[in-house]
């Protein structure tokens, strides 16, 4: 018994000399394709290079191109010229230029002597198909694809849109149930002899012609009307990306060769030459004989397709940017927005940073420029402090900040003065944390000892940003924890939220708050928030203080202590 090899070819010749040596010197019978577009010279040098090896021939040549009836009839020229030329021929394996055997080509005769009658060919019906890839699964069935793809794209299109419109549908021929799997198969004498000598191969034919890549559901389907018994699965080792494309093997994928004890991987870089010098060799530097079990390094392959659709959480990167919401996470790692805090507490920022260890930053978005913690001018990833650098992506400011200082708590203070295009950005990451004290923003306004128009129209407009913020906060789109104060309410009992807030920030550490940061005085303030009523301005966000309130807390004013008049 032997097993016959069908080549298709179509680049790096060199190499497929090589490996068409190597089944040779086992005994294997090679029949190869050589696509039609491959240039007559090189073809021929190609051809009299193997001329001194009589197992090798040659079959007749047509234009192979991706998802056209090309693959298929060149196969099928091939399968013809194989079996009609070697009797001796009991299986017949199908690979490609680019496919490396990776274990003993003995070992694969033996293992097809233990299955005589078996088919190796992944087939499953289009239900059952998980993998298709492009809006086609059993459209290209029913519908006519006279154009290439890759060559003729908007006709392509344009077809499959005009036969959908007119409700075209193509007659399936006979009994024929579809199936689709894997092009590279490997098919017993008597189950592909039975495909190539069907009275009906003419009908067929001319059907599967104008079926959208034929070569991955020919065989695939006419293989059930004969098989005696078919394993649905391939020999050959070959992965593909998410987007249907084949994985291409290189010289440090050596080692996961070897654990896949599989007979044949593909495709394999014309240039890895580490992986040639190392497959094919001697069967004693071979691999051990064991099933061919692809299995075992699925997971790695997962992992990569995880990391090239998904990538490391708040990480950008040429697959997902600038597609919003594609990210793995906004940012990298948790982070605090403070809104109020600042104008409320004085020296919060280095209170803060002594209380939790985390690094706490002023406005980074205010309009002047990004102030970073201690007033530096530059943070890591030389991060511009600089705020024309920062507002022509501010969401990408903020990405990169967090990615920039993995392992150390990012801090800082936000406000309706600073740059608003950040707050869907931070509304919608699970890894931020807003605290935000309603109305605060007055308190600067208050003690500013300005014009009191100008404050009456500035307090207007930070009123109505920080109104639109707030509904932003609480949409129902959020994802960030964000917790919400009147200023009224906070500043009555500031050490409950201050306590949250530090074991927010280090949930692990129990901390109890012994030291308050200094509250500003607010002596007057109610009277100031009147006033703003009495021009004609609402302040509603702060709560509710009255006219009379003291400096920390809204409490009612003492009656006077009686006196004695003489």
């Amino acid at each position: 018994m032997s097993v016959g090899i069908v080549m298709l070819v179509h680049t790096a010749l060199g190499r497929a000399e090589q490996v068409a040596r190597h089944w040779a010197a086992a005994g294997c019978p090679v029949v190869i394709h050589v696509d039609k577009p491959v240039p007559r010279k090189v073809f021929e040098r190609f051809a009299e290079a193997l001329a001194d090896v009589p197992e090798v021939s040659f079959s007749r040549r047509f234009r192979c191109e991706w998802g056209t009836w090309g693959i298929v009839a060149a196969t099928l020229a091939a399968s013809e010229k194989m079996l009609l030329e070697n009797p001796q021929v009991r299986h017949v394996y199908l690979a490609s230029g680019a496919c490396l055997p990776l274990r003993p080509v003995q070992e694969l005769v033996d293992y097809l002597h233990e299955r005589p009658q078996t088919d190796f060919i992944e087939s499953a019906t289009t239900s059952e198909v998980p993998w298709t890839v492009g809006g086609l699964n059993a459209e290209r069935f029913t519908l006519r694809f006279p154009f290439a793809w890759k060559r003729h794209r908007f006709l392509f299109d344009r077809y499959v849109r005009l036969q959908r419109a007119f409700r075209v549908s193509r007659q399936i021929p006979g009994e024929l149930v579809p199936h689709m799997g894997s092009q590279w198969w490997c098919l017993t004498r008597q189950t592909l002899s039975a495909i190539l000598e069907d009275p009906a191969r003419k009908t067929y034919d001319h059907y599967f012609r104008r079926v959208w890549i034929p070569d991955e559901s020919y065989f695939q389907t006419l293989a059930r009307q004969y098989s005696i018994r078919i394993e649905s699965r391939s020999l050959t080792l070959s992965k593909f990306d998410y987007q249907g494309k084949p994985h291409i093997f290189y010289d440090d994928h050596l080692q996961l060769l070897r654990r896949s004890d599989c007979f044949v991987a593909r495709k394999i870089w014309p240039d890895a030459h580490r992986l040639y010098d190392a497959f094919l060799t001697d069967a004693d530097g071979a691999m051990k004989k064991t099933e061919p079990n692809p299995r075992k390094i699925d997971r790695v392959f997962a992992k990569a397709v995880e990391r090239r659709i998904r990538g490391r959480p708040g990480l950008y990167m040429q697959s997902r940017f600038p597609r919003e919401d594609w990210e793995n996470g906004v940012t990298a790692a948790p982070y605090s927005v403070f809104q109020g805090f600042s104008e409320l507490f004085e020296d919060f920022e280095p209170w803060l940073s002594k209380a939790t260890g985390a690094r706490v930053h002023g406005h980074l978005f205010a309009p002047a420029r990004a102030h970073f913690s201690e007033g530096q001018t530059a943070m890591n990833g030389a991060l511009s402090d600089s705020a024309t650098l920062r507002d022509y992506n501010p969401r990408a400011f903020l990405s990169n900040l967090i990615w920039n200082t993995r392992g150390e708590r990012q801090c800082f203070q936000f406000g309706p003065a600073d740059n608003q295009s950040v707050i869907w950005r931070i509304a919608k990451d699970p890894n931020a944390q807003v605290s935000v004290i309603t109305g605060a923003w007055a308190v600067p306004l208050f003690r500013s000892n300005g014009n009191f128009g100008d404050i009456r129209r500035l307090a207007a407009e930070l009123q109505k940003i920080e109104s639109e913020h707030l509904t932003v906060l609480r949409s129902a789109h959020i994802k960030a924890r964000v917790r919400i104060w009147t200023m009224s309410e906070f500043i009555e009992a500031p050490m409950a939220p201050l306590q949250s807030i530090l074991d927010e920030i280090s949930p692990g550490v129990q901390r109890r708050l012994s030291e308050a940061p200094r509250m500003v005085d607010l002596s007057g303030f109610g009277k100031f928030l009147q006033n703003l009523k009495n021009q004609g301005m609402h302040p509603y966000l702060m709560g509710d203080f009255p006219v009379d309130s003291g400096s920390h807390s809204p409490d009612q004013r003492k009656p006077p202590r009686p006196y004695l008049v003489r």
